[in-house]
């Protein structure tokens, strides 16, 4: 079961070949006072797969969350147009971390994975930023921006895994799902239709 409705991490997830179904975990995605991004993500993951697991009590359930953190400013997804703006010209010219948490709840066990990418961005035309959230690519997205979209031309280097600043460390998930002994059926176990 995976505890998200983010198109991106449903076809990554699809990569690994593993029949999955999806369940939206309402929760407050709020950053708390002081929060670093690696524990503002690693906490909505957890709370993700944690608010879905009670109704599939005998199914894995996988929550992940990705954020943008610029210097010490976590960088979620904008809440209009200017947002928008202004972390695409915050971005411009500097480099990033993208960090993803993922959390597997199996059997009562909770196993997490905290992922991090730098990416780096060349300086954006404003005009270039004005056609992009034209677009309207950027207004779910963390950080206003998507590497396998329309930002791709302004990002000239990544130190870490790609999938990540998509929505999920893939190779991770991967490695997650292997030591804790899910077999490919398993993410669909018990769950009707």
């Amino acid at each position: 079961m995976l505890a998200s409705s983010s198109p991106r991490r449903r076809e990554l997830l699809g990569i690994l070949g593993i029949p999955f179904k999806v369940q939206h975990a309402d929760i407050d995605e709020s950053v708390r006072s002081g929060e670093s991004a690696t524990a503002y993500t690693t906490r909505l993951a957890r709370e993700k797969a944690e608010t879905v697991a009670p109704s599939h009590p005998r199914t894995p359930v996988l929550g992940a969350d990705t954020t943008v953190n610029l210097g010490d400013e976590i960088l979620g997804k904008p809440v209009d147009p200017a947002d928008a703006r202004r972390m695409l010209s915050a971005l411009s010219g500097k480099t990033h971390q993208v960090v993803t948490a993922v959390c597997l709840v199996m059997d009562g066990h909770v196993h997490e994975h905290v992922e991090t990418t730098d990416v780096f961005v060349r300086t954006i035309p404003p005009e270039e930023i004005d056609a992009y959230i034209a677009s309207g690519e950027p207004m779910d997205k963390a950080g206003a921006y998507a590497i396998q979209g329309g930002a791709a031309k302004w990002i000239y280097r990544i130190e870490g895994d790609y999938f990540n600043v998509v929505g999920l460390p893939v190779a991770a998930v991967w490695k997650l799902l292997q030591s804790h002994t899910v077999q490919k059926k398993s993410l669909t176990k018990n769950l009707p239709g």
